[in-house]
């Protein structure tokens, strides 16, 4: 997963650029780096790195680069091997047009091979047929007097496959954006302008925040943002992150996944204090629906597998569940059912094109997300927030607990509960996060023993029934991501059939 960042503005570039790098870490890296633009525009300082931010950002502490306009990149090596020549950014022949990009470009090789046969290519990336692209625009005059974005928004529809990317080019004050099934933000500040993968890159800087949509196309300067869409200049709203920095860092933790975990009360707490009040519960949505599908991918997931259990138990409301990237690929018949997209980040590609999808067949749908102003929010007819906060380790927790807690009051609010008992659960539900607190301080002892009693085998298999099968399912996902030891969720029923 790439990150890429920009800066625009009136400060040195480098640190800005830098700084931003290390706030996505999280995302993970083989190769690092950074571009400077000197004020003249017309010179530029390139550093690539296969060592960490922190030793990149230590190699050019006592740079003198001036420059106010800049871009950086994370790579994580998809076409090419993690090298030097294949870390970002990349350039055309002639090393006037600059490009970061996050995705990839399932065509790169035809036009390699095509349009581009031509161009002397210095890397095996996906990635540097974009600089070429664009520098061939402006070469062979395709649009006359074009700008920058002329020749950016020319280039884009020979491009199959997913991109967020950051255009610089020699004399240009400015940069110029797009995206593509890849999210990207602008951070919004005075004089100065930041753009980002992910909204912790920025937060340092800035809580001001706009979210590019699809085939959006921005121009950014240090005191202007042009948007436009099609063609035709947009208006995206801007958007007050509820966020701090210290949100977004680790806080005294060994890594941001520890953090998250004891934030767990605390994201229970905020999402219960956001629909419960003395007037009762109230999630702020009509809720008249015959039958429920939950669509959503990984950590997601397995949480609406669990909303499907604790909905159908409490409300009687019938519930399907689908991975997102098969629902995109299926015949699947819909007939008039609510669609429930559950994203973390309200980003998840596949989640996405499930959305849409749902829309098009004409069905209500709601977005479950923790992400305010994210892709997902746009695209459904209503949103649902689950007030986790920044989740920046790649394995989900506290979003995992408070999607639980969210399903629960989906279920609550859809059932025709007698006024006591519904007390009665709302009571249950506000005892979770001083339960969860107990857990957290009460079981680190026995929680090591059991890490490293589990450490010494290859292979584990969790076991469940009912809503715990998919706390299993989920529980083997963790062990995977985070040991790398095998793992398998199973159904207790079904072990007497194999594995």
């Amino acid at each position: 997963m790439c990150g890429i960042v920009g800066y625009v503005g009136e400060r040195e570039a480098l640190q800005i650029i830098l700084n931003s790098l290390q706030r996505i870490e999280y995302r993970g890296y083989d190769s690092c780096g950074v571009l400077v633009q000197d004020s003249n525009e017309m010179n530029t300082h390139v550093h690539k790195s296969m060592k960490s931010i922190a030793q990149l950002k230590k190699n050019l502490s006592k740079s003198k680069y001036t420059g106010t306009v800049g871009i950086g990149h994370t790579r994580w090596a998809t076409h090419g091997v993690p090298s030097r020549r294949n870390a970002h950014p990349h350039f055309d022949s002639d090393g006037e047009i600059a490009v970061v990009h996050n995705g990839i470009i399932e065509n790169f090789q035809e036009l390699k091979e095509g349009p581009l046969c031509n161009c002397i290519f210095k890397s095996d990336t996906d990635t540097e047929v974009i600089p070429h692209l664009i520098h061939q625009t402006f070469k062979k005059n395709l649009i006359k007097n074009a700008t920058l974005k002329d020749a950016v928004r020319e280039c884009l529809p020979h491009l199959k496959g997913s991109y967020a990317l950051i255009v610089a080019a020699k004399g240009f004050d400015g940069l110029v954006v797009a995206r593509k099934d890849s999210p990207l933000i602008i951070g919004v500040g005075d004089r100065e302008n930041f753009i980002a993968s992910d909204v912790p890159a920025v937060l340092d800087q800035t809580n001001r925040v706009i979210y590019l949509e699809e085939g959006d196309i921005a121009v950014v300067k240090k005191d202007s943002i042009y948007i436009e869409n099609d063609a035709a200049e947009v208006k995206r709203e801007e958007i007050l992150i509820p966020w701090t920095i210290e949100d977004a860092e680790k806080g005294g933790y060994e890594h941001f996944m520890l953090k998250e975990i004891h934030e767990e009360p605390k994201a229970i707490i905020d999402t219960l204090r956001g629909y419960l009040s003395e007037e009762g519960l109230n999630l702020g949505l009509e809720l008249e629906v015959s039958s429920i599908l939950m669509v959503a991918c990984g950590t997601s997931y397995y949480s609406a597998l669990c909303g499907k259990y604790i909905i159908e138990h409490l409300a009687k409301v019938p519930v399907q569940v689908e991975l997102a990237s098969e629902f995109n690929y299926s015949d699947f018949v819909l007939n008039n059912m609510m669609v429930m997209a559950i994203t973390q980040s309200g980003e998840t590609a596949d989640t996405l094109m499930a959305l849409k999808k749902a829309k098009r067949f004409g069905c209500k749908t709601v977005a479950i997300t923790n992400v305010v102003g994210s892709s997902a929010t746009r695209i459904a007819d209503d949103t649902i927030y689950v007030r986790a906060g920044p989740e920046i380790g790649v394995a989900a927790t506290k979003s995992f607990i408070v999607q639980l807690i969210t399903s629960y009051l989906l279920g609550l609010s859809l059932a025709n509960m007698p006024g006591r008992e519904l007390e009665e659960r709302i009571a249950d539900l506000k005892r979770m996060p001083q339960l969860a607190q107990l857990v957290i301080d009460g079981e680190d002892a026995n929680i090591q023993k059991q890490a490293r009693y589990l450490s010494e085998y290859d292979n584990v298999f969790f076991v469940g029934r009912g809503v715990n099968l998919a706390i299993a399912l989920e529980g083997a996902l963790k062990l995977k991501e985070i040991s790398y030891i095998h793992a398998e969720g199973y159904a207790a029923g079904e072990l007497k059939h194999g594995p």
